[in-house]
């Protein structure tokens, strides 16, 4: 099993982050530009990579009282995550993504899975601030 983790603060409360990351219809926003999530029946979605183009059953649960995601995939248990928001001071948040490859033939590895990690942490931190600001003026 190969685990990797990336955390980011982000200048919002935790529940306005926790609300952007888990919104079904705008994970597209923030996930790595080459992944997509289309709900079928929550918490069941298929997980569609254009590097592969491939369609993968998985499972997204939403833990908003412990402003938790939680996925991974359905038949195979290849795969897992999560993204844990926390609240810190003066009204920030710190938000952790960490990604579980439990078979080696899905780690894409270090490099590829660092920068999608990053990226992903800076899309969120972007929709975030777009989503704040607009609602402030």
């Amino acid at each position: 099993m190969t685990e990797y983790e990336r955390s980011r603060t982000m200048p919002a409360q935790p529940e306005h982050v926790f609300d952007q990351a888990a919104a079904l219809d705008r994970l597209d926003s923030w996930l790595p530009d080459a992944v997509h999530v289309e709900a079928d029946d929550p918490p069941a979605v298929t997980v569609h990579e254009d590097r592969t183009d491939e369609d993968t059953a998985a499972l997204l649960r939403a833990r908003p009282e412990q402003m938790r995601l939680e996925w991974g995939t359905r038949d195979d248990g290849a795969y897992a995550g999560w993204l844990q928001v926390a609240g810190i001071d003066s009204g920030a948040s710190e938000v952790t993504l960490h990604l579980s490859f439990f078979d080696e033939r899905h780690d894409p590895g270090e490099a590829r899975v660092g920068e999608a990690l990053d990226g992903s942490l800076a899309r969120l931190e972007e929709q975030v601030r777009l989503r704040v600001d607009n609602a402030a003026g």
